[in-house]
C-alpha cells in the first residue's frame, strides 16, 4: 500500500478566495492519508490557520497586492506594483527551496502563487484564469501566465470542461499543450435545507482599499433596508466581533468574519446574497444554488467579465459599485439564480502527480516562522 505524501498547499493572498477554495483540497489530502502543510501570508494564511490549527503553517513573502482607489487606474497600479511582486516571487522561491529540503516535501500545490515552484518535487498549479483579462493587453498577460503554468507538472482548473460552465473564456483554451485537469467547481460548502433567517446577506472580501470602500457604501445604503440582514465584513481578526444595528425598518447583524461551518449555515439561511463577483464566491453560491446580486471590484477585469457573463445568461444581475442603490436588488426577481455545476472529483487520479515520488526520511527543523 502506498504511503502518504508530504504536500505543501500554498494559496495566493489576494482576498480570501484562493485560501477558501484550498480548504476542500486540504481535506482531500487528509482523507487520502497524505500530510498537508500550509504556506501563505496575510489574511489568507490567517484564515487557513483558523480552519486547520493542527496543520503546520509557514509565512511566505507577501506580494503586497492592493487595489487602486479608482477602478480606471487598476492596470496602472498593477504595472506600478510589478517590481515588488517580482521581488516577492524571488524571495518565496528561496523560501520554498528551504521548505522542500527541511520538510522533506513530496509535492507542492500552488494556488496562483507564481514563485511557489521547485524542480525537486512535482508541482501542481491551481487557477481559473488560463486567460488573464487585462483589457487591450489580454493576449500578452495570458501568454505570460501560460508560460509560467507550463513549468508545473499539471494545472488544475476549478470548473467543468464542457458547456455550460462558470468561467467561460477565463478557464478554457481552444488549443493548448498545458497539462490541464478540470476539477469541477471547488467549494467548502454543502447544500442542505435550513430555515430562513435573513432577508439579505452581505458578504465582503478582497484587498484594500476597495473592500473598505464597499463596506462603507453598503452600510449607508442599508439604512433604508426593510427586513433582517447579515453583514459579513470579511476581515480576518484574532477574535470574532458582533454587533446589531437597528434602523426604522431593519436590523443589521454585523460580524467581522465567519469560519466555514458558520458561514455555510448563514448563507443557507439567507434569501439573497450581495457580494463581489470573485470566482470563489461564484463557486460557493453555485454549490448552494443561491440567488445573488454582484458588485464587481472596480477595474478588476476578471470580476467584471464574470458578472457580465452571469447576467447575460440570466443567472445573476450586477451593477457598478458607484451605481449601486437598494433599488438595484429588485432586479433579482428577473433572474434564476446560480446553478450547481458540481461533478465528483477523483482526487486519487489527481494526486497521482505525486505517486512516484521517492519516500523521504524524517524532516529536520525549519527556520521559517510558523
Amino acid at each position: 500500500m502506498q504511503q502518504g505524501k508530504r504536500i505543501l498547499v500554498a494559496p495566493l493572498n489576494w482576498g480570501l478566495g484562493h485560501a477558501t477554495r484550498c480548504i476542500p483540497i486540504i481535506h482531500a489530502l487528509q482523507a487520502a492519508g497524505h500530510t498537508p502543510f500550509i504556506a501563505s501570508d496575510g489574511v489568507a494564511l490567517k484564515l487557513l490557520q483558523k480552519e486547520f490549527p493542527q496543520i503546520p503553517s509557514f509565512e511566505l513573502s507577501s506580494y503586497k497586492i492592493t487595489y487602486a482607489e479608482k477602478g480606471k487606474n487598476f492596470k496602472l497600479k498593477m504595472v506600478w506594483d510589478s517590481p515588488k511582486v517580482l521581488k516577492a516571487m524571488r524571495k518565496e522561491k528561496k523560501e520554498i527551496k528551504t521548505l522542500v529540503k527541511q520538510l522533506n516535501l513530496d509535492g507542492i500545490i500552488s494556488d496562483n502563487r507564481l514563485g511557489v515552484y521547485s524542480k525537486k518535487v512535482p508541482c501542481v498549479f491551481i487557477t481559473h484564469q488560463l486567460n488573464v483579462l487585462s483589457g487591450n493587453t489580454t493576449w500578452f498577460s495570458s501568454k505570460i501566465h501560460q508560460s509560467i503554468i507550463k513549468k508545473f507538472a499539471a494545472c488544475w482548473v476549478p470548473d467543468v470542461a464542457e458547456k455550460p460552465n462558470l468561467t467561460g473564456k477565463l478557464g478554457h483554451l481552444k488549443n493548448s499543450k498545458l497539462n490541464i485537469h478540470y476539477l469541477g467547481p471547488l467549494s467548502r460548502f454543502k447544500k442542505r435545507e435550513v430555515a430562513k433567517k435573513y432577508d439579505l446577506m452581505v458578504l465582503l472580501s478582497g484587498p484594500e482599499p476597495q473592500r473598505t470602500f464597499l463596506e462603507e457604501k453598503l452600510l449607508k445604503e442599508l439604512k433604508g433596508f426593510s427586513g433582517r440582514a447579515l453583514f459579513v465584513k470579511g476581515k480576518i481578526q484574532q477574535k470574532q466581533k458582533r454587533k446589531d444595528i437597528t434602523y426604522k425598518n431593519a436590523t443589521i447583524e454585523v460580524v467581522n468574519f465567519m469560519q466555514s461551518k458558520e458561514l455555510e449555515t448563514a448563507l443557507l439561511q439567507s434569501e439573497l446574497i450581495l457580494s463581489r463577483s470573485g470566482y470563489t464566491t461564484v463557486m460557493d453560491l453555485a454549490k448552494l444554488e443561491k440567488k445573488a446580486f454582484f458588485i464587481p471590484t472596480p477595474g478588476q477585469y476578471e470580476q467584471v467579465y464574470l458578472a457580465k457573463r452571469l447576467e447575460k445568461n440570466g443567472l445573476v444581475p450586477f451593477c457598478k459599485q458607484e451605481d449601486f442603490s437598494l433599488k438595484e436588488l429588485e432586479r433579482v426577481a428577473n433572474f434564476s439564480g446560480l446553478t450547481n455545476f458540481e461533478k465528483p472529483i477523483d482526487y486519487s487520479v489527481l494526486l497521482g502527480a505525486f505517486s512516484n515520488v521517492k519516500e523521504n526520511s524524517e524532516p529536520t527543523s525549519t527556520s521559517l516562522s510558523t
